[in-house]
């Protein structure tokens, strides 16, 4: 009598806590669940590319691969992986090997595992992958695998599939022509994405164009929902939506890569002979305005910003104060014929390359004597500008 009613309590208690669990916990344990299994996952967009006048590719962005191995499919033959993708890495065999070591730690439950995720190296690109991929097909192990049982085969394409690459893609910003318009390109740099739960990156301008056209150069990004099993695979049958991201547009400049070229290489040729703190050389097309080229030195090379400092990354031509000079004698002399006051053919004379105006002394280069408006301009005189200048008057100057 006392067992079953010990028994008939513990169904009661059971029954009960069924009912706490499945009805009155309902919600939140729902909740739990579909916390730890739906995913929401960011897409990055293609960033557009920077072209020239003519189609010139200034900047684009490639795909690019994070590098990975497993140890625990090496067996003893790291050294063996690493002299075959270490080309490919840029990396050194003896270093990729201490990588590919296995390393036991320690999980949040306190049990020990072994790391199965090593990042041998991120932003790889597509053709050094597939370089990799095809080096491991062709390692030789120094035994016909194809003669031996089918459990030792597989010992030996374990250690052939011990390198993968993360499922998610990144981007690779490259700038094809090093320096040229560095200045003019600007540079990017990296952002995750918020609420993605995969370790995509995204890029952001950070200077130049980059930043000027930021978003028209990124694009959409996408998304989709989904679910994932206990091992954060994504079950394709239960994703609910899947928006596909948009690329971002490519962005034509004025600038022309061969004038930009002539103008780099002549910048190089001044600053060797003169070794100025800086210099800037702007070209423009007279008739539009259009800049065709443009530079500054000391320069840096975009496609490793970091290597430089922040006073190569400036763009001089553009945050710097400098006084106008002869450039700004045009100014006066077309507001003059603009509001009739003279013409071409009116002549002032020069004072011979002196004058005394307001208690300074204005110079010419050359000591002249009489001059058209048009030989003013031609000869850039300094004295017969003024001269201009003041005939028109503050005000309308």
């Amino acid at each position: 009598m006392i067992l079953v009613s010990l028994i008939t309590a513990g169904y009661v208690g059971l029954g009960v806590r069924l009912v706490d669990i499945q009805v009155l916990q309902h919600d939140k344990h729902a909740a739990h669940a579909l916390d730890n299994t739906r995913r929401k996952v960011i897409q990055a967009s293609r960033r557009g590319d920077i072209l020239d006048i003519r189609g010139t590719v200034l900047a684009t962005s490639r795909i690019a691969k994070t590098v990975c191995a497993d140890p625990s499919l090496m067996d003893t033959h790291q050294q063996l992986v690493a002299r075959a993708i270490a080309p490919f890495l840029g990396r050194s065999e003896t270093d990729l090997a201490k990588r590919m070591q296995g390393r036991v730690y320690t999980d949040a439950e306190g049990r020990q595992r072994e790391d199965k995720h090593v990042v041998l190296k991120r932003k790889v690109l597509l053709e050094d992958w597939r370089g990799i991929t095809n080096a491991l097909a062709h390692i030789e192990f120094g035994v016909d695998v194809k003669s031996l049982p089918r459990k030792e085969r597989l010992k030996y394409y374990n250690v052939r599939r011990s390198v993968f690459c993360e499922r998610i893609d990144s981007q690779l910003r490259v700038y094809p022509s090093g320096n040229l318009a560095a200045h003019v390109t600007g540079f990017v740099g990296v952002r995750d994405p918020e609420g993605s739960s995969v370790p995509m990156v995204g890029l952001e301008g950070k200077h130049g164009v980059e930043i000027m056209l930021d978003s028209e150069l990124e694009g959409v990004r996408g998304w989709r929902e989904t679910e994932t099993d206990r091992s954060r695979r994504e079950v394709v049958a239960f994703r609910e939506y899947n928006v596909k991201p948009r690329d971002g547009m490519n962005v034509v400049l004025t600038i022309d890569a061969n004038v930009q070229y002539i103008v780099e290489k002549g910048l190089e040729a001044l600053c060797a002979k003169h070794t100025p703190a800086s210099a800037c050389i702007v070209v423009v097309n007279p008739r539009t305005g259009a800049i065709l080229a443009l530079a500054n030195r000391p320069t840096f090379d975009p496609n490793k910003p970091g290597d430089s400092n922040a006073a190569n990354r400036r763009n001089r031509v553009i945050t710097d104060v400098f006084e106008p000079g002869s450039t700004f004698k045009i100014v006066a002399v077309s507001g003059a014929l603009n509001e009739g006051v003279v013409r071409l053919h009116d002549r002032f004379h020069c004072e011979n390359g002196r004058l005394y105006f307001a208690g300074k002394v204005l110079r010419d280069h050359h000591a002249y004597g009489e001059l058209s408006v048009r030989e003013i301009i031609t000869k850039s005189s300094n004295i017969g500008t003024a001269k201009v200048a003041m005939k028109l008057g503050a005000s309308r100057l």
